[in-house]
């Protein structure tokens, strides 16, 4: 019989026990082991059974036991200790309070989904795994975040296999009130809710849920409230599920009803309002019409002022490296929920549509793109890695037109991972056995090399004796996954026998472990699959492959993918040395990456934003052999992992780059990596295996800590948003946006007339653009005459930039110097510039100037994305080249 109503019947601790129900509502639990082993103490066998959550422990405990803990003097004095130690580390001083004066008051982060415990499942990949490490790393070091996302029902899908290994999806029902979330209530002790306006005169509704993540409130906004009618429930229904009406609703929310639940929560608990928005991803770009809106309601300000205002406090995080990859609606679904019959009717719909808008060449007109929504409502932005930084520079380039992609305002801060929660205890334990427990979380949090360098006084043996009980636990843990996974398939426990032989604790172990879109390139491993079969099954030195990874439900090509891979991986011939284990998540990647001898990563370059799985098992002494894409083309030396070589230049079929590539791959496999393991050294160990793990631990571990992330983004973009937004008073908002009006309505009266150049080169030769040689350390005077029309000095900057020159005379690696004001315009209007530049630099060198928009709030002079520089004639006049 099915029930007709549902609900969760909570256990009454009693009162000495009482502190446990605190515990298990801060999900610093989920990266501190006392607090894990308390839990595990009232009951190991049903802390088993709740897969490590204490909310469904509670829940299912005998009142028997919890009677007889409440006079257990030796848990009570470990429950005490343990909450104790709760309350010093959200109350006390930690990094950001030593700071010095200035940094903002409280930030708030939004982002779609946010990975913080498997507990709580409302993520389906790296963006949101991403999200709960910078939560964690921010509440290690005291950063005042607020996190806002939505409180889906379904989370992401769970996923097993057919018999002949299709992915199924199955969205399990999660109730809120069996999470470690708890309702923000009013004063009156009702539900806070918040309300968007939908056309037609309907709502959406939805209440707020906090999940408290050491120090960090996280808002989630659900819509599955008796109020709304049964479309608006289903608006957080799942994770990327649904069409584009849907998604635009879920995007609403999270924007426009976030903002308005910071400000409630904030509000109701006292807590300071945020001095910055961080945007991680254009999925919560609304927030900034939301914040405009609020600005021209509460104090006055008509649009373009507000914008300058939420501009000025704003930062924008882009993890993609495709325009595929960008969630972008038709222009008439996004005007009909805006406006005077929708949501912020106050606001002109088609100053809305226009933050949107794809004007670039090749850009759509039709379509709504919310990363350049993200883009243009935000003063500071920034990629995921160095190379995605540029990458990015270059896909957006179009929106700063005259400008080369390296000067596109674009900066990037690298990933990190948060080290407590990934990185294995056995690991912890033998850095606190050397250091002490104290500094040894200091370095896992705040970072600093120098206390990660006493890795180097841990013996071989010490090491490999870790490695191979990591490697012995991943090989249980893989054998009761694939069990399970066998049963669902519809296996007898009869024809199982084998999977008792299922990989070996002695052998190398190489694990791939993602998302499944194609440019990851999950079966490049099966390209030879006679070559793969020869590794699995090498006399002396085997390797074994772990894999898991999910397809998004509605990517058919990503399913036969995987199909393709576990159809080689039943094979029986090496079924022992290759598996695929399904329903990837946080509890399965933490065992992955705490036993895998070597992490594999080989996407299509440069389409990987940073890849932070590898981070994740180099905090375990895992070395990485990866394609130079994301975060290893940054930090890869040949000291501590391997580069598998890249076919990414033009020229290149798909298939023919995979066959390239997949044969450099058998190639480190066969004739690098597994000799290096089972190569014996002195006193029998793989002594030159273990110093690569050593070296892996010593200097990436500093490198790859959220910790060390979040720091760059206080320092780089929160510090400076809120100095910006404090200096962006409601009058200087208005005359920002006035100053940007002239400008633009100006512009086209600024001019580059004249410019010469004296200095004691050697006679110019050739035509146009002319060429002269000059020795290193010369100094050429330039005085350039330009035309600003109804504009003055104090709006431009003028600039030569300067540097070496390729064989079509582009300045490369180019230098700039603002060029000084001679004073009084000349009689005919104009305004003379002069300065030295110095060439400091040998072979082709060249130089040009140029006039761009300046002014003390602007972050960047590319900001408003104006240039003037010669005409093609002023150039031929003064263009010199020296080669």
């Amino acid at each position: 019989m099915k029930a007709i109503r549902r609900f969760t019947v909570r256990p009454v601790l009693p009162e000495p026990l009482r502190p446990l129900s605190e515990l298990a509502r801060n999900l610093r639990w989920s990266w501190h082991a006392e607090t894990r082993d308390l839990f595990q103490s009232v009951d190991p066998e049903r802390w088993a059974s709740s897969g490590g959550d204490p909310v469904r422990l509670l829940g299912s405990v005998r009142s028997a036991r919890l009677a007889e803990l409440a006079e257990d003097r030796r848990f009570l004095r470990r429950l005490t200790a343990v909450a104790d130690d709760l309350h010093d580390y959200v109350t006390g001083d930690r990094w950001y309070q030593g700071r010095p004066e200035g940094l903002p008051a409280a930030i708030a982060y939004f982002s779609p989904e946010f990975g913080v415990t498997a507990a709580l499942p409302q993520y389906s990949g790296g963006l949101g795994i991403l999200a709960g490490d910078h939560l964690k790393a921010a509440s290690d070091l005291g950063v005042p975040l607020i996190g806002v996302g939505l409180l889906y029902r379904h989370g992401y899908f769970r996923q097993s296999l057919s018999r002949d290994g299709w992915q199924q999806e199955h969205y399990p029902v999660l109730d809120p009130n069996e999470l470690p979330v708890t309702p923000l209530k009013e004063a009156d002790g009702t539900p806070a809710r918040v309300s968007l306006a939908l056309p037609g005169g309907r709502a959406l509704h939805a209440r707020i849920w906090v999940a408290q993540v050491g120090r960090i409130p996280l808002l989630m906004l659900d819509s599955d409230v008796e109020e709304n009618d049964l479309g608006e429930r289903g608006v957080t229904d799942r994770l990327y599920g649904g069409g584009s009406e849907h998604r635009l609703l879920q995007e609403m929310l999270l924007g426009i009803g976030g903002v308005r639940a910071v400000r409630t929560y904030c509000g109701l608990t006292g807590h300071p309002g945020p001095e910055v928005f961080h945007t991680n991803e254009g999925h919560a770009g609304f927030l900034g019409l939301e914040r405009i809106a609020e600005l021209c309601d509460d104090q006055g300000l008509d649009f373009d002022a507000a914008l300058e205002s939420v501009r000025a406090g704003t930062v924008f995080t882009t993890h993609t490296p495709v325009p595929a990859g960008i969630d972008r609606f038709d222009r008439e679904l996004v005007a009909r929920h805006f406006g005077p019959d929708a949501e912020l009717p106050r606001i002109d719909v088609e100053r809305i549509l226009r933050l949107g808008m794809e004007t670039y060449p090749g850009g759509e007109p039709s379509l709504f793109n919310m990363a350049v929504m993200g883009l243009r409502l935000a003063q500071r932005a920034n990629g995921v890695s160095l190379l995605h930084g540029t990458v990015s520079r270059e896909m957006f380039a179009g929106l700063w037109p005259g400008f080369d992609p390296e000067e596109v305002p674009i900066t990037s801060v690298t990933n990190g991972v948060h080290a407590p929660t990934w990185m294995a205890p056995e690991v912890f334990r033998l850095g606190a056995r050397q250091i002490g427990a104290h500094r040894t979380e200091d370095a896992l949090t705040t970072g600093g090399s120098e206390r990660w360098d006493a890795v180097a006084d841990i013996s071989d043996q010490d090491i490999w004796d870790l490695r191979r009980d990591l490697r012995e636990q991943l090989v249980t843990e893989v054998r009761s996954r694939l069990r399970a996974s066998w049963r669902q398939r519809g296996a007898g426990a009869a024809e199982l026998g084998w999977i008792d032989g299922v990989l070996d604790p002695d052998v190398l172990t190489i694990g791939f472990a993602r998302r499944v879109p194609s440019y990851k390139r999950l079966t490049l491993m099966l390209r030879d699959r006679d070559r793969l079969m020869d590794l699995l099954l090498h006399p002396e030195r085997p390797v074994q492959i772990v894999v898991a990874g999910k397809a998004h439900p509605a990517d058919d090509g990503g399913k036969r993918l995987i199909q393709e891979l576990v159809r080689f991986a039943d094979d029986p011939r090496v079924r022992h040395r290759i598996v695929f284990l399904p329903d990837y998540g946080m509890a399965m990647a933490q065992k992955l990456y705490h036993g895998c001898d070597v992490w594999l990563n080989n996407p299509l370059r440069p389409l990987e934003a940073c890849g932070t799985s590898g981070m994740k098992a180099a905090l375990n002494g895992c070395l990485n052999l990866s394609v130079l894409d994301g975060w290893w083309d940054e930090w890869y030396q040949p000291d501590f992992g391997w580069a598998i070589p890249t076919a990414d230049g033009a020229g290149y079929d798909p298939d023919h780059r995979d066959d390239l590539e997949a044969a450099a791959l058998y190639d480190l496999l066969e004739q690098r990596v597994a000799p290096r393991f089972y190569e014996e050294g002195r006193d029998g160990l793989p002594d030159r295996w273990i110093e690569m793990v050593r070296q892996t631990l010593t200097l990436l571990g500093p490198k790859v800590l959220a910790g060390r992330m979040v720091r760059e983004y206080v320092e780089r973009l929160y510090a400076p948003a809120a100095d910006a937004h404090r200096a962006l008073a409601p009058d200087a908002a208005r005359e920002l946006a006035e100053w940007k009006a002239r400008v633009r309505g100006a512009w086209h009266e600024v001019t580059v007339d004249h410019v010469e150049t004296s200095s004691p080169v050697a006679e110019r030769t050739g035509g146009p653009p002319f060429t002269a040689t000059a020795e290193l350390g010369t100094t050429l005077g330039l005085r350039v005459r330009v035309g600003l029309g109804s504009l003055g000095p104090d709006d431009v900057e003028v600039q030569a930039v300067s540097g070496r020159v390729d064989e079509e005379d582009r300045i490369t690696d180019a230098t700039a110097v603002p060029l000084k004001s001679t004073g009084a315009p000349t009689p005919d209007g104009r305004w003379v510039y002069e300065g030295p530049l110095s060439l400091d630099r040998t072979g082709p060198y060249g130089y040009t100037v140029r006039v761009l928009p300046a002014n003390p709030f602007l972050a960047s002079p590319t900001e408003l994305g104006l240039v003037t520089v010669p005409s093609e004639e002023a150039g031929e006049e003064a263009g010199v080249l020296l080669r």
